[in-house]
């Protein structure tokens, strides 16, 4: 009687758990559909199908990496465009569609990201990518460039600026650099109590590293997309979430599900060990624009009131209820400010050389 007594109780107590779960399942989906019915804006916007001519460049170490050079090729200044972590040069879609008429653009998949090549766990690093950078430069940049960076992207660009300082000035014009930082990432709160922070940073590499040892399990699991992913990027990649347009999250959610749970483990130390805040000082003297939601949980903007301590003459833009995809979010703000700093880089050419 009492072994038919437990069964009875753990028959119940299951019953509820997967009643829970696929409560919680249902009001998600209940959550997500009634977003996807809101008002969608952009719901007819072109994400992922602005393209210019396609190049395929192996870099000194062996790795393809996927460029598309678009706009005007007699154009005077070319902008690079330099992604963040986890997505791709199609992010820069906004972006691409304000300038290519006016201006070059090239823009590329970093490695391992994207259409670029794979590369082991050892090559994922903030420096290679820097490197990457310096040759891209030498082979389709053959006049004065702006180098634009979001999130990783701009630690690229420190990244070359600390080890190809003579690009700055004669070749690179001007800098813009996008919810980014030059260190101390591994130090972030998160928004967790300070407690609880460092519990999860102490976790955090091993929890990474063995997702990573799984990933290609991992990454079944998330072909299909869900609606974890949509609410989760919806809430954490964009500050005004509620107004944001579903189309967008989708297109973002696609980006981040495409890059592959190894590599997403493999950079994850490399972006954690950033530090580049004195290579900061090669872009003195050079039109600066930094840029950074007010409410981006993954690069405070603290971050980028850093670099501007550290670059007094910059233009420092700090846009509200936005968060780390700002350039996506408001997308009008950040082209305004990029505007303003290629004309500050023209000015450069034309021989004044002020912020």
């Amino acid at each position: 009687m009492r072994i038919r007594r437990r069964i009875g109780v753990a028959s119940a107590l299951v019953g509820a758990a997967s009643a829970g779960v696929a409560a919680a399942a249902l009001a998600k989906r209940y959550a997500v559909g009634r977003i996807r019915l809101g008002p969608d804006p952009e719901a007819s916007e072109p994400f992922g199908e602005l393209h210019g001519h396609e190049e395929t460049y192996t870099t000194s170490d062996g790795v393809a990496l996927h460029v598309e050079i678009d706009g005007p090729e007699e154009a005077p200044l070319t902008v690079v465009l330099c992604h963040g972590y986890t997505l791709n040069l199609d992010s820069w879609h906004y972006q691409r569609r304000d300038l290519r008429d006016s201006y070059r653009l090239v823009l590329w998949d970093q490695r391992s990201h994207g259409r670029s090549q794979r590369t082991p766990a050892a090559d994922c690093t903030i420096d290679r990518l820097g490197d990457d950078l310096a040759e891209l430069l030498d082979a389709y940049v053959p006049g004065p460039c702006v180098l634009v960076g979001h999130s990783m992207g701009g630690m690229t660009i420190m990244a070359l600026a600390d080890r190809h300082p003579e690009l700055f000035g004669e070749r690179v014009r001007g800098v813009g650099l996008i919810s980014t930082s030059a260190g101390k990432l591994a130090e972030l709160t998160l928004g967790l109590p300070a407690v609880v922070s460092k519990a999860v940073h102490k976790v955090a590499p091993v929890t990474v590293s063995a997702l990573g040892r799984r990933g290609a399990l991992i990454d079944r699991g998330r072909q299909a997309g869900n609606d974890v992913a949509f609410l989760a990027i919806r809430l954490f990649g964009f500050g005004d979430s509620k107004n944001i347009s579903p189309t967008v999250v989708d297109f973002v959610e696609s980006m981040i599900r495409s890059t592959p749970t190894e590599v997403i483990a493999n950079f994850y130390p490399a972006l954690m060990s950033h530090d580049k805040l004195t290579a900061l000082g090669v872009l003195d003297g050079l039109p600066t624009a930094i840029i950074v939601g007010d409410k981006d949980w993954l690069t405070p903007p603290d971050h980028s009131r850093a670099i501007a301590a550290t670059l007094p003459a910059a233009q420092f833009t700090e846009i509200p209820g936005t968060s780390h995809l700002v350039h996506l979010e408001r997308p009008g703000v950040v082209n305004d400010a990029l505007h303003d700093l290629l004309k500050r880089a023209a000015g450069i050419m034309g021989g004044q050389r002020t912020q």
